[in-house]
């Protein structure tokens, strides 16, 4: 039998039937969930978009680049924010001096300048790591908010330091609504978690596993530690940096430096703990409980007492409760709530596979 036709043989295999079928219902799955993102804003109120979807892709994008530094590489990376202020900073500023660039080239100009700045400040992490690199990054997040407010060029010259979007538009296509920010989101922020997923799958992504499993041994094999550092701290800041854009320009229409300050540094590095460290989908859903926690508890508290409860202590409830899911999710689970996910989906099969009609040759 020749080969060709002994490979037609094995493909006639019930094996090969299967995995021929399997293919088929994920390609199908993927072609589902792709018209659905596509075709949400046809489906939801303008709040779900302007108040969920828009900030849950732009903290998503923020936190792959969190994730790819800390969760791949494993470099303790405090002062995210920054980078997502010099991204929408930068972004900003080539469309107030070089007005006719592109909408899309302004946020690759940001996430450029955010990359070329983290990669500065990731430096000393080829001399220091642990708690001491927490407080070499930290460093970023005090001097770029500086640099903002006390530098009036970077706004415009702004007495205020605040920036303001610019027309969204692109091949004369307005963005300008709020399913039209949702668009914008979805056209950078899908491609960008497609390259991290397939970057990190491939020898960079193995090079940082390496370094953050142990160092020694990863140079012993070959792999460029100092650079796998510094490309770690470029690409997660240019993550961060178009997310800035993203976050100024379709969430909140306009930013001042403060807006990008500690606390929002500290969200992202939340959400990247949550959905579970070196996990890129764990980061949309780490994203989507730091969005959704503050509306779900809001709707509950007014279904029980009504609006009668004092917005002040609702917010304190609000950080009490999360601090407490976080304790209870880190003590039972780790690594988070992609593995949480992960299992039960796991379980579903096991359960289905139980309980399914078996066919009879």
């Amino acid at each position: 039998m020749s080969s060709d036709a002994s490979v037609w043989q094995r493909a006639r295999e019930p094996g090969a039937a299967k995995l021929s079928a399997r293919v088929v219902v994920r390609a199908a799955l993927v072609l589902a969930a792709a018209a659905l993102l596509v075709a949400l804003p046809l489906l939801v109120d303008d709040y779900v978009l302007s108040a969920i979807l828009v900030p849950l892709l732009a903290l998503s994008l923020a936190g792959i680049g969190q994730n790819l530094v800390t969760g791949y590489a494993g470099q303790l990376f405090v002062g995210a924010a920054a980078f997502m202020s010099v991204g929408a900073f930068a972004a900003y500023d080539v469309h107030l001096y070089l007005p006719s660039t592109p909408l899309l080239a302004t946020f690759a100009a940001g996430g450029l300048v955010a990359a070329a700045t983290g990669a500065l400040f990731g430096l000393p992490s080829l001399r220091i790591r642990g708690f001491y690199l927490v407080v070499s990054t930290l460093a970023a997040q005090f001097f770029v908010e500086w640099l903002f407010t006390k530098v009036g060029w970077f706004s415009g010259n702004s007495s205020s330091g605040v920036i303001t979007a610019p027309p969204l538009r692109i091949a004369g296509v307005s963005f300008s609504s709020p399913g039209g920010h949702y668009w914008l989101s979805l056209l950078i922020v899908a491609p960008l978690t497609l390259a991290a997923h397939n970057l990190v799958r491939g020898r960079i992504g193995r090079g940082w596993m390496a370094v953050r499993d142990m160092e020694t041994a990863a140079a012993v094999v070959g792999v460029p530690v100092r650079a796998s550092k510094l490309l770690a701290f470029a690409i997660g800041s240019f993550y961060c940096g178009v997310a800035g854009a993203l976050w100024a320009f379709a969430y909140l229409g306009t930013v001042e430096p403060h807006g990008f300050d500690l606390d929002r540094s500290f969200q992202i590095l939340f959400i990247v703990i949550l959905g579970g460290l070196g996990s890129v989908a764990g980061t949309f859903l780490g994203a989507a409980f730091i969005v959704l926690f503050p509306i779900a508890l809001d709707q509950a508290v007014a279904a029980v007492a009504g609006r009668s409860v004092d917005p002040g202590l609702l917010q304190n409830l609000e950080k009490v409760l999360f601090g407490a899911l976080v304790i209870l999710l880190l003590a039972k689970q780790p690594a988070g709530l992609a593995r949480l996910v992960e299992i039960a989906w796991i379980r579903a099969r096991r359960f289905a596979a139980r309980y399914a009609p078996r066919s009879r040759s």
